[in-house]
């Protein structure tokens, strides 16, 4: 594979952008440590023309949020038929959709917080106190509020009373015009990357999330020393058994391909429940897939030469 050239998207225009920077330049260092060829390439007005003049064997996806994992900048590969690692287009715009995603899961069975999903517009034309007050009624307190699409948990926020509800609404509404109310599972929070192979999909160990303040938002998750992790979690071998079946049933089931990350939580009595899953993995110094590549004994450049690979080939 050492002929391979690969460009690394990073960046872009997304609440995202300086965790995707961190993320390709990490990839782009593991791809070379294996001997490819690796351009990183921002994704902005240039990215067409670059990409017509030189073409790349293939193209690695290291952009967060919108642009890299809604179908967006999937489409422009596959109109330009550049191979990439990753889901594909359509597959992207269902999967990126967090309550599309949850109700997909729980039609197969899976277990996944109770939720509701409700627009801005809805707080401006019929007021926000009565609506906010038939969500408590209805799901309950604590809740978890986030942006029903968007990542690096921007937006995220634990409520526990009624007095917190309003100005964490506006909080979530700030990164998107919808917000997912579920309820809130108090439990281990685990994060399972699945990677494609030859056999098949394959679960990486868990990692366990342990952040100090007690809620894994954006400040713990890119704050070296605000979080600790666990890997592998410290699960018994029955539960993480479930939570592996459980990710790998994800990116089966959503049709995902390559890589993804399923967020999930175990709870006291054992239970296992999907949060939502990730298409496009942050790689950084503090994220989670290399953590989890690391406890496996596989090397993230290893890993990212494979799926480049199958990209190439399929």
């Amino acid at each position: 594979m050492s002929d391979r050239w690969v460009a690394v998207l990073a960046g872009g225009l997304s609440h995202e952008r300086d965790v995707s920077l961190r993320s390709g330049r990490r990839v782009s260092a593991a791809l070379r440590q294996v001997g490819l060829t690796v351009e990183e390439w921002d994704a902005d007005s240039s990215l067409l023309p670059r990409l017509r003049e030189h073409r790349p064997d293939a193209v690695v996806i290291a952009l967060h949020g919108g642009e890299g994992e809604n179908g967006s900048i999937q489409t422009i590969l596959e109109l330009l038929d550049i191979p990439y690692v990753g889901t594909d287009a359509g597959t992207c715009r269902r999967a990126w959709d967090k309550p599309t995603a949850k109700a997909e899961l729980r039609r197969a069975g899976i277990l996944t917080p109770d939720w509701v999903v409700l627009p801005q517009s809805a707080f401006r034309e019929l007021g926000a106190q009565p609506v906010l007050d038939a969500m408590v009624e209805r799901l309950g307190l604590p809740l978890m509020l986030k942006p029903d699409q968007g990542g690096s948990a921007l937006g995220a926020q634990v409520v526990r009373s009624s007095a917190e509800l309003p100005t964490a609404m506006v909080g979530s509404l700030a990164y998107s015009d919808a917000v997912l109310a579920e309820q809130f599972i108090d439990g281990v929070e685990v994060a399972v990357t699945v990677v494609d192979g030859p056999g098949g999909p394959e679960a990486l160990p868990a990692v366990e999330i342990a952040p100090a303040s007690g809620v894994y938002d954006y400040t713990a998750r890119y704050t070296a020393g605000l979080t600790t992790f666990h890997t592998p979690a410290r699960l018994d071998d029955a539960v993480a058994a479930k939570v592996a079946e459980l990710a790998v049933s994800a990116h089966e089931l959503l049709g995902l391909r390559d890589v993804s990350r399923t967020d999930a939580v175990v709870s006291a009595t054992g239970e296992v429940y999907f949060l939502e899953v990730n298409l496009s993995p942050g790689l950084t110094e503090t994220s989670l897939l290399p953590m989890a590549a690391e406890a496996a004994g596989r090397s993230l450049g290893a890993i990212y030469a494979g799926l480049v690979d199958r990209a190439i080939t399929r």
